[in-house]
Parts: structure tokens; sequence; C-alpha cells
């Protein structure tokens, strides 16, 4: 209790200290988190996605009007998953195409805009979408689809300093907001379809020189840099060849295309990995380290403190990349994580003991459950896609029906927690899919899947439904159907609510303890981006980036055919409550 009447405290305070000749932002002011900004992706670094703000509760909320509404223009639509920042009168908010925008958060009018120069022959594999920046001192911070860092002048849009992840013809790309932590910038890269190596890097955020890498393939070797930029060896992730055959560890996948959270008081930064290369888990026998897994990391040092597999040997491209969310449970330091693979995972966040598992969709079929006390999967030996090599031709293994989809029980979407409800709040889909895997080999640049796939629906009323997850129990408390996928992420305030957006371009609020529909607005695209929520003055504002796509309509196969009727869109949308 003492703590968190401090931490109130020291929020109080700096937030009556900002004024509109507000100095650079600091680590402190990132971990105060204060209500009169949004100063981090995932509104906070633990990335709760919680604002205590409550001047808009579920007894006001029906009133709740649109303050201004800002396009993105030209013809650059496809998928919006940005989550705006806001910082000394400016909303920061980036848009498809790897452009960001800042804004006056009171009128919505531009104040300036950068664009990215994007080359042709690119390979992303979701849409060009990106999710959001980071904000450090003068600096406002963005990654581009064509794997580079570039830092901006907050006031004039200005470049400050740019810097090259790694080559986008080889199949990087980044997509992710960068996290603050620490003083350093730490960002993931993307492109497991494309048999790159996934790392965490970490960077000086005033100059963007390297610090530390460390990948997240077994066999790999971890830097850090001195202060001329030299490259000194900082020993090898976990042992080569120990779950990883053959030479298959040096594409090995493995991406943090989601970015990570950070928290204060383990002092470590938590970062999703994705699926191993390639998909035919035939060819790579073993669990596959550190794939599909979440990863602690000592921010100072870039080594790797413990790590947790979610899906060892990884057979349907599951991932693991879902957002790891601390929290406190039972007097315990604890982190959340909604799996791709179905399953609801609870771990120590200091040391990684797996607490709980339990599932959070319905239908699940790759495994019977979760053993507590090793914390592996109880896999269905049948629902394994089938080895080619012993196909009735060798070039395709046999057809099994997998539930969820490798599009996830939950996919890039997060989720919020509410330490007044203890509820996580988790945009979940039921879907499913048939899949196969087929012979393949590496080629630098191209497609390293050795997998073909049909997404199905499973009900007939639904597929998306957002779900109040009791964490401690495993019990779902409430839930709200939509007939298509959930593809945007939640946010949960103090006033009792949740908001979130759907496909068919509503942004809704509903009660956070019961899941009554109390509002909801048209925006006239589909939403794929978490809201926000900060107080400017006297007034709380509510914010959202509205723009359909992403991978549904690009992977969605069955499912894809049946939302093909929704609409693109590139616009950024505000609401408050009518003035008195």
């Amino acid at each position: 209790m003492h703590k968190k009447l401090t931490k109130s405290l020291i929020s109080i305070a700096l937030a009556s200290s900002f004024s509109a000749h507000a100095a650079g932002i600091t680590e402190a002011m990132l971990e105060a988190n204060p209500t009169n900004s949004v100063l981090s992706s995932g509104m906070g670094q633990e990335g709760q996605r919680y604002s205590a703000l409550k001047q808009i509760n579920a007894k006001n909320v029906g009133q709740l009007a649109p303050a201004w509404s800002f396009s993105f223009g030209g013809e650059k639509q496809r998928g919006q998953e940005s989550q705006p920042l806001i910082y000394n009168g400016k909303m920061f908010v980036t848009a498809s195409y790897s452009r960001i925008f800042a804004l006056d958060v009171k009128t919505g009018a531009k104040l300036w805009k950068y664009e990215h120069r994007l080359p042709n022959g690119m390979m992303p594999c979701c849409d060009v979408v990106n999710r959001g920046a980071a904000l450090f001192d003068n600096l406002v911070i963005f990654t581009t689809l064509d794997a580079q860092i570039i830092a901006l002048d907050q006031d004039t849009g200005k470049v400050v300093w740019k810097e090259k992840i790694d080559d986008y013809a080889a199949g990087y790309s980044t997509t992710a907001a960068p996290l603050i932590a620490k003083g350093l910038l730490l960002t993931g890269v993307a492109g497991g379809e494309f048999g790159v190596v996934g790392r965490v890097e970490a960077r000086n955020p005033r100059t963007g020189q390297l610090v530390w890498t460390r990948p997240t393939v077994e066999g790999h070797m971890g830097y850090r840099y001195d202060k001329d930029g030299k490259a000194i060896e900082n020993g090898i992730s976990g042992t080569v060849n120990k779950s990883w055959p053959g030479d298959l560890w040096k594409n090995g996948g493995a991406t943090t295309w989601m970015g990570g959270t950070y928290d204060p008081s383990t002092g470590l930064a938590y970062f999703g990995t994705g699926n191993p290369s390639p998909w035919n888990s035939h060819l790579r026998p073993g669990d596959n380290l550190f794939s599909s897994s979440t990863v602690a990391f000592d921010v100072e040092t870039g080594q790797i403190k413990w790590s947790y597999q979610n899906t060892p040997n990884d057979g349907w491209d599951f991932d693991g990349v879902n957002e790891f969310i601390t929290f406190n449970m039972d007097g315990k330091r604890v982190g959340a994580k909604a799996d791709k693979n179905g399953f609801f995972y609870i771990n120590d966040a200091k040391t990684g003991k797996l607490e709980n598992a339990f599932p959070f969709v319905k239908k699940i079929t790759w495994a019977t459950s979760i053993d507590l006390k090793t914390g592996r999967p109880n896999y269905v030996l049948d629902n394994r896609p089938g080895d080619p090599t012993k196909g009735e031709d060798g070039k395709k293994g046999s057809t099994v029906f997998t539930a969820p989809s490798f599009l996830g029980g939950k996919n890039q979407m997060p989720m919020a927690y509410n330490p007044m409800t203890k509820l996580f709040y988790v945009p979940a889909n039921e879907w499913g899919m048939d899949i196969w895997n087929e012979p393949v080999s590496y080629k630098k640049g191209a497609a390293f899947l050795g997998a073909g796939f049909t997404i199905k629906p499973v009900n007939d009323d639904y597929i998306g439904v957002m779900r109040a997850v009791n964490p401690k129990t495993g019990k779902i408390v409430w839930e709200v159907k939509n007939a298509a996928p959930l593809w945007g992420g939640a946010m949960t305030t103090a006033g009792d609510l949740v908001f979130y957006g759907t496909p068919e371009g509503f942004l809704k609020a509903v009660d956070a303890k019961t899941g009554k529909e109390l509002w909801k607005f048209q925006l006239g695209t589909g939403v794929v981006a978490p809201p926000v929520t900060w107080q400017e003055g006297t007034t709380q504002y509510v914010a959202i980036v509205a723009g359909w796509g992403g991978a549904v309509p690009l992977w969605g196969g069955e499912v894809g055919k049946k939302v093909s009727y929704l609409e693109q869109g590139g616009s950024v949308w505000v609401f408050k409550l009518p003035a008195k």
C-alpha cells in the first residue's frame, strides 16, 4: 500500500510540474507514468494499459462525443495498428508505410509529418503496419518497415539520427514500438517467415549507437559495443546444437516482432519470441530455444536472465510474441501472457517459474493442458502436421485440423489489466486451420515456411470475443462475442470501463465488471489498434487509430473472405465528454 501511495504521489507531483515548456522526458517520468500524458507503448512500461482516470466512467460514458478527427491522407491506407503517444500538447502517431505525425492534442491540427522513403522489393509478412513510437528526452523514435530506426525532434520533426537495424533484402523488417528501459532504447526484429535470426538490441536513445545485441536463437553470439562502436563478443545464447539439429539454427527465426515490456521492480525487460524457422517441425527435432518463448533480459548487459518456452518445437506457427504484462498477485510480482497457442500463462516475473496456465479460448486441439510441474504442454501427438518425407509422394505431409489457427487465440492486439477489478481483458478469437507440411530449403530473402494452411471459423455466430479473465482462477468472468475477428487492443480505466475497437468500425466501451455495452461509435473503417486515454487540463480524452487491415485480410483464408466487405481507412479519432 505504501509503495502504491508513493508512486501515486510521485505521479501527481510530476504531472503538476509539466508545463508547455516541459523539459525532455526522463526515465523517472516514464516510470511514474503520469495521467496527463501517454509516454510509452502499453500506457506504461509494464504494458498494463490501465489508467487511473475516472472523469469518464460507467455512469456517463454514454455521453462521450467526438472532439476531433485527423485523416492520415493519401492513397496509403492498409492496416493502422498504432498506439498514439501524448506529451506536452502533442500527439505522436505512426501510420502505415512508416509514416509519423505530430498533432495538436486539443484541435487535431497537423504540426508536422515525417514520411520514410521505403525501397522497392520489401517482403513484410503481415501488412505495412507500424505499431507506434517511443519518447525520450526531446526525441520521438520509431522503426520502419525496411528495418531502420529513426529519431526525430519532437518539436520540428527533423531527423536527429537514423540507423540501419538490418538488411530488408534478407527478409528483416520492424513494426513494433521501441521500448525505453533504464535509459536505453530496446528494439526487436521481424521476419521469421524468411529465415532471419531474432534478437533484441539496446542503443543509446540520444545517439542511436549500439550498446548490446542479444540473439534469441540458441547458438548465436551476443555482442556489446565500446564507445567507438567496436563489437566485443559477449557470450553465445544458450549452447550450439543443444536444442537445434544440424545447421538450421543459423536461420532459426524466433523474431521479437511485438516489442517488449519492462518492470522497474525486477530490472528486467521481457520480450516474446516468434516461431522457429521453418514451420516444418520435422526438419528440426528438439525444443528449438529460444523460439516461441518469453525471454527476460538484464537491461544493462543484454544477458538472458530466464526464459520460458510456451510451445517447444512449435509446429503450428504459434509464436510466443504476445506481451508479458507484470502485476502483483498474492504478494508476488508475476507476469501474464495470453499466448497465440490458446493458453494463458502466469510466470514469476523474477525467475520465470510457471505459476499457472489455463485455456482462454474454448477450442484447443494441439495440446490437452500445460503440465504445471514441468511447464511443458501435454501434446496431442496426432495433431502435429505430418512429415512430408513419409507422404505418398514425398511432397506433402498429412493434413490436420488445428485450433487455434496460426493467427492465434490472441495475436498482436494487446490485452489490458485492471488492478481494481484484478481482471485481464483479452481480445480473443475462436478459429482453426487445416495445416500441412512441405519440403523446404533456405534461400536468402525467400519465404521459409515448409507448410500450407487454410484458416477456418469454428462457430457460425462469432469469431472475435472480448473476455474478462481472472488470472488467479483461470475463470472467464464475462465475454462479449463479435462476428468478425478482434484485431485491435484493449484499454481499461478506474472509471470501471474497458474500451476496444472492432473490424466492423466501432469503438466500444463496456462495463469492466460485467461486460455490459455502455457506448459505441462508428469510425467509418475497421479498428486494429489499441485505444489510449489521458487528461489535458481538466478534461479527460480517449483516442484511437482506425483503419482496417493487418494479417487477417492477407492470410485469413475462409475467414478473410467473410470479412472482405470491410473498408480500409486511415485516421485518428479523439473523444471527450460534452462541456457542462
